[in-house]
């Protein structure tokens, strides 16, 4: 059974602000925690199937789109397909809901696995069939070196489909949500300034892409700090930009949070 990809962790500089946004823009729901204010540790929202944590930067973290999480139906039988890849896990503290472990693919990208009747589940986490709202995760993104090793791993790991859609990418499906798998290359960066591979955007669907344009405006005009972060100003944002776009097809419109995170929306 494919693992269930329900947990996107964000560091931020900016993290209840953050929040703020993703629920104004997107509709997103906080978690009760965050409603209760759990100050200078995290904010969290949802959108009813997938979590997304707002975590305040600390020294020696960047502010990023950081890391991503699965539930598995049996943790100890993933520790064993992690086995055969040469990856180590450790257990996290019983305070997050989202997590039980933390692991690694062969490149270094962190994950957190967690399982369904684990003690400390909670929110979203803990209850399935929740009402997804209208403007939700479809996809999120990472950029490897080595696209198709990266594919063949997440699919042993967590059990994820693989399909594909005629050009570099990796789609791999737990049927909901979407991990798009792009390649990496330095030569892609001619022009603008150069970010690592590493994860690289959180997509979302939405009712209406012209509706949906049309409140990203009245929501900068409304309050300025909450616009999205500007990213496409100047030649440089320009090409990267353009990078976005062509990299994944599931990209209709580019925009950024709050604090830089680059996202993208379809209809």
């Amino acid at each position: 059974m494919a693992a269930k990809l329900n947990h996107l962790a964000i560091v931020t500089e900016n993290y209840t602000l953050s929040g703020t946004f993703y629920q104004e823009l997107f509709g997103l729901r906080a978690f009760s925690s965050s409603r209760k204010s759990i100050a200078g540790r995290a904010y969290a929202v949802h959108d009813g199937y997938v979590g997304i944590n707002l975590n305040p930067r600390s020294a020696g973290r960047a502010a990023r789109f950081d890391h991503f999480g699965a539930e598995v139906t049996d943790v100890d039988a993933a520790f064993k397909r992690l086995e055969k890849h040469g990856v180590e896990w450790l257990k996290r503290p019983s305070n997050r809901p989202f997590a039980s472990y933390t692991t690694h693919d062969p490149d270094g990208n962190i994950f957190d696995l967690s399982q369904k009747d684990a003690e400390n589940r909670a929110d979203v986490y803990a209850e399935s069939g929740k009402p997804l709202t209208e403007r939700h995760v479809d996809h999120f993104a990472l950029r490897t070196m080595r696209p198709k090793g990266m594919a063949e791993f997440y699919c042993d790991v967590l059990g994820l489909e693989q399909h594909t859609n005629g050009d570099a990418n990796y789609y791999l499906s737990d049927g909901h949500i979407t991990l798009v798998i792009m390649p990496w290359h330095i030569t892609d960066f001619a022009g603008t300034g150069i970010a690592g591979a590493a994860l690289d955007h959180i997509g979302f669907a939405v009712e209406n892409l012209e509706k949906f344009k049309a409140d990203v405006a009245t929501l900068t005009d409304s309050n300025p700090r909450l616009a999205p972060y500007p990213f496409e100003s100047g030649a440089e944002g320009k090409v990267r930009a353009e990078l976005e776009r062509k990299s994944c097809q599931r990209c209709q419109y580019l925009l950024a949070d709050v604090d830089g995170v680059f996202l993208s929306a379809r209809s």
